[in-house]
């Protein structure tokens, strides 16, 4: 029968038969719950008697059956099903955006668990079931309990009326779970076999001629035109009128140009437009474009939809300090209160580390925001310096855009937030909401406000997804963590004085020696590797920037940063010494003594000082290869290469810096 007879036939039906819609019986026709790869295929197919029933004042339901979990026989997901209109077969799908042809709902990828669990159909609103509602069959229209080779889920299923002969259906009854769907037959039973998504399980029923959108989706840059062809799977017998947009987000109109309404003519199967993108001046940052079908005539479905290119802004901020690979020093400086760090001065051992944390820990001045808001605060924190629209991935030490945030279940060839303690390890899984609320909602925190540490942006940063999950809850060094094979080692001076802070800030958090088991919490190693490597990779303009920017977050800074060589009078040679911050002391006063020969090879001597003194001694780059203590006068052997230094010599408050030349 030609469609649009019998779809003119069902419409006369469904009138017919109005005054019993609001008694209309609406099940499950179809359940596809495990897809090939990250179940970015997954779909729920609902199913009306009658054609073109609406679905208002019903929601979907999805319930975990497991036993033993926490939310057993639970709801853990619910989707209104308001607006919703079955098409002439009586059809209408919820699903994965791949999904084709393209569902009438979509919701996100691998939402569907594929456990022993089950769906249902309910008279209500989606709140009358948040998370956690417990199963039951008040109001329940119809109820599908399945698993994928799991036990029978016999408590839900009690819960949900389901009783023989009604069975849990096993999706891998075919031992294909990943490419088999479970169907409804004409019976009301089920079976197993390949999808059949929008479409009669057994093949009857009006057939649907499909349209798909066709385009290169690699990336495009602005000024670039780009071609966009629609085709339908069959040629159409009359003409075939419609139209797409592009827009999405901050793409609008004003960012191309073309022909988006569309003419396939009689007899033919396919049209084209050529699309410009608009090269502006313009600073928006790199954009998606989405190819979106607006609705299509009677008679049509969409094949798929929702078709993501990016567009690539050449206009960009380049800011005046380097990449890690391409560090610079000195060009940003610390934006620390003048004496933020004045009440360290002077101390030694555990008083001095006490004092430290009563600065970033301070309960009465300290932020803490929630997980959430790390991805922006991160594309700041983390931007890369050459290209603003992008942020530096540490470990494998590139930029990548900051558009490629993972939201899926799949990393690869994005970025996500690294834990440089990781969670596990320190006992903060999941402290906090993923829920942004923006840099104005916080909450106070202390030093043994554990939980905080989850979303602690000083040491949260952007790394790319698999190199992550490589990482892993690994300790750093020795013979555990040493990062991607081939790479300069960047990062490495950064992960240690983001652990050297951790430690300090937060009460029962500690950095060892050697690589205790990674399972091992509150602990991580190796300490001797991070001593060396903030040597090795001093701290940089990047680094700074990244600390000044987390500090208008959270108010509190990472002190290793603003004073790398803190690190060693806390964890390591200098341990128990006095420390002075010549930074951080008022009224600093010249210091008056002799420091020969210069040039000097071997050996250096300090004298004319009275008292007490402490002398360090840095690489034009920041990074201290040489201190200690002394009394009065001393000789320093130097086994340092052929270069300039600079000398620091500290008695009290007063100061003497000058540089040498080692030959």
């Amino acid at each position: 029968m030609n469609i649009y007879k019998l779809t003119s036939l069902l419409l006369l039906t469904f009138f017919v038969f109005i005054s019993n819609l609001s008694k209309a019986q609406i099940f499950i026709n179809e359940l596809d719950s495990d897809t090939p790869g990250i179940d970015n295929m997954e779909f729920v197919e609902l199913r009306t008697l009658i054609p073109f029933t609406s679905l208002n004042g019903h929601v979907l339901v999805f319930f975990n059956g497991n036993p033993t979990a926490s939310n057993a026989n639970m709801s853990y997901y619910t989707l209104s099903l308001n607006g919703l209109v079955t098409d002439a077969n009586g059809i209408a799908t919820l699903g994965n955006n791949l999904v084709s042809p393209v569902p009438d709902i979509i919701f996100s990828d691998n939402i569907i668990q594929n456990g022993e669990d089950a769906i249902a159909v309910y008279q209500g609103t989606v709140a009358d079931f948040p998370d956690g509602t417990l199963a039951s069959t008040a109001n329940l229209v119809h109820a599908l309990a399945y698993d994928t080779s799991d036990p029978d889920a016999l408590a839900l299923m009690a819960l949900l009326g389901i009783v023989l002969p009604q069975v849990q259906m096993n999706e891998n009854e075919n031992n294909a779970q990943a490419t088999e769907s479970i169907q409804r037959k004409n019976d009301g039973s089920y079976e197993v076999k390949l999808p059949t998504p929008g479409a009669m399980n057994d093949g009857s029923g009006v057939v649907y001629n499909g349209v798909k959108i066709w385009a290169n989706t690699a990336h495009r840059g602005e000024g670039d035109t780009m071609h966009i062809t629609f085709t339908t799977q069959t040629n159409v017998v009359s003409t075939l009128n419609f139209s797409f947009s592009l827009t999405n987000g901050s793409f609008n109109t004003s960012d191309y140009t073309g022909v988006i309404n569309m003419t396939i003519p009689i007899g033919l199967n396919s049209t084209t437009t050529t699309i410009t993108l608009v090269d502006d001046i313009l600073n928006e940052g790199d954009e998606v474009l989405k190819i979106k079908f607006a609705p299509l005539p009677t008679g049509y479905n969409r094949l798929n939809d929702n078709v993501e290119i990016r567009v690539v802004d050449n206009d960009y901020t380049v800011d005046p300090w380097g990449t890690p690979l391409q560090p610079t020093y000195g060009v940003v400086t610390s934006t620390a209160p003048a004496g933020y760090y004045n009440s360290i001065n002077g101390l030694s051992g555990a008083a001095l580390k006490q004092a430290l944390q009563n600065i970033i820990a301070d309960s009465n001045v300290v932020h803490a925001h929630c997980y959430g808001d790390m991805p922006d605060l991160l594309k700041e924190a983390d931007h890369n310096p050459k290209n603003g629209n992008q942020v530096w991935l540490m470990y494998v030490e590139t930029p990548r855009a900051k558009l490629d945030y993972q939201t899926t279940g799949s990393g690869t060839g994005k970025w996500n937030r690294e834990h440089i303690f990781p969670q596990s390890r320190g006992g903060f899984s999941n402290g906090t909401s993923d829920t942004s609320d923006g840099i104005n909602v916080y909450l106070p925190t202390n030093a043994n406000d554990l939980l905080a540490g989850h979303a602690d942006a000083h040491h949260l940063r952007a790394e790319d997804g698999p190199e992550n999950s490589t990482r892993n809850n690994k300790d750093y060094g020795g013979t555990d963590y040493n990062g991607p094979v081939g790479t300069m080692n960047s990062w490495r001076g950064d992960v240690s004085r983001a652990l050297f802070y951790m430690a300090v800030r937060y009460n029962g958090l500690s950095l060892v020696s050697g690589n205790p088991d990674d399972t091992t919490t509150y602990k991580l190693g190796d300490l001797d590797s991070l001593l060396s490597w903030n040597l090795s990779d001093p701290r940089d303009d990047f680094e700074m920037y990244r600390n000044n920017y987390i500090y208008t977050w959270q108010l509190n800074r990472n002190p290793f940063i603003d004073m790398p060589e803190l690190a060693s009078y806390i964890y390591g040679n200098n341990v128990g010494q006095v420390w002075y911050n010549p930074t951080s002391i008022k009224d600093i006063v010249s210091l008056d003594c002799n420091l020969y020969p210069n040039p000097v090879r071997n050996l250096l001597t300090i004298e004319g000082i009275k008292g007490e003194a402490i002398y360090q001694i840095y690489t034009l780059q920041g990074q201290l290869v040489s201190t200690s203590s002394f009394v009065n006068e001393t000789k320093v052997p130097l086994q340092l290469a052929k270069g300039i230094y600079t000398v620091k010599i500290i008695a009290g408050k007063q100061l003497m810096v000058k540089k040498i030349l080692v030959e």
